[in-house]
Order: structure tokens, then C-alpha cells, then sequence
């Protein structure tokens, strides 16, 4: 699938770093200063890049797995959905988990991005719903 990118950071286009990976590396755009995000901090980090992306797709938002297990850095709102109607600067929604600050620099990884067919949703209401054997069990109903 090709896509459309504007890249205004001057670092490399998003790239997956295995042969079989799902998500492509997102990198910080801070010419101006790393950010230092404080224990419990959240900071939207810009990335540098617009995307068009394809009518029928999304484009996911996720944290990068080495990240949080060895800073506790995460993202807000996992995953992040880009619209194919956005034409603005992907940025990124980091949060520090741990009790350490963490500091954000130019060029570093600092999320994953997926592209992702989607469907369109047309609700039919109903009277009832077919039945099944969990039914309406939430949160925690099918056991440890």
C-alpha cells in the first residue's frame, strides 16, 4: 500500500524494523529542545509527518513495547486513531508510568504506527439479540 506522507522532521520516514512486523516506528520531531516528561507527565509530542491516508483505513497509534517496559512511558489514548479526512501533523500522546523522569529527544522512537482496514457501520436496530452462552457477563464473568 503506498501512502502519501509530508515529512517536515528531517529524520528517516517511519520503518518497520523486522521483516514480519505490524508497526512502523514513529519518531519524535523537538528541534527546538527535548522534553522532559515528569512522573505521572503527559506531553503531546509532534512527529513531524501529515499522512492521506487510504478512504476505508486507519491509522493506529501505539505505544512502543521497549519503552514501557523499561520506562514506563505509555501512550493516553491507545491506540490513537488518524482518520483517513486528517491532514494534520501526527503527534504523539506519551505518558510516564514510572516514578523517574523520562526525557524526550529529537529523533527517538517513541510509538508504533498500524495501518488497519476498518469497516462502516450501519446500526439496524432490534428487539432483541441473538443469545449466546457468556450473554451479558462484563468484567471478569469467564473466571481468573
Amino acid at each position: 500500500m503506498r501512502i502519501p506522507v509530508l515529512n517536515h522532521s528531517g529524520h528517516p520516514l517511519p520503518a518497520y524494523q523486522t521483516a514480519h512486523a505490524a508497526g512502523l516506528d514513529l519518531r519524535a520531531h523537538l528541534p527546538e529542545a527535548p522534553v522532559t516528561l515528569a512522573p505521572l507527565a503527559r506531553a503531546l509530542i509532534p512527529t513531524g509527518l501529515s499522512l492521506e491516508i487510504p478512504v476505508g483505513y486507519e491509522a493506529q497509534v501505539r505505544p512502543r513495547s521497549g519503552l514501557a517496559v523499561r520506562h514506563g512511558i505509555g501512550l493516553v489514548n491507545s491506540p490513537g486513531t488518524i482518520d483517513a479526512d486528517y491532514r494534520g501533523e501526527v503527534q504523539v500522546l506519551l505518558v510516564n508510568l514510572s516514578n523517574e523522569p523520562f526525557v524526550v529527544r529529537d529523533g527517538e522512537r517513541i510509538a508504533q504506527l498500524v495501518v488497519a482496514k476498518h469497516e462502516v457501520v450501519e446500526w439496524q436496530p432490534a428487539e432483541t439479540l441473538n443469545p449466546t452462552e457468556r450473554g451479558s457477563g462484563g468484567y471478569g464473568s469467564t473466571g481468573v
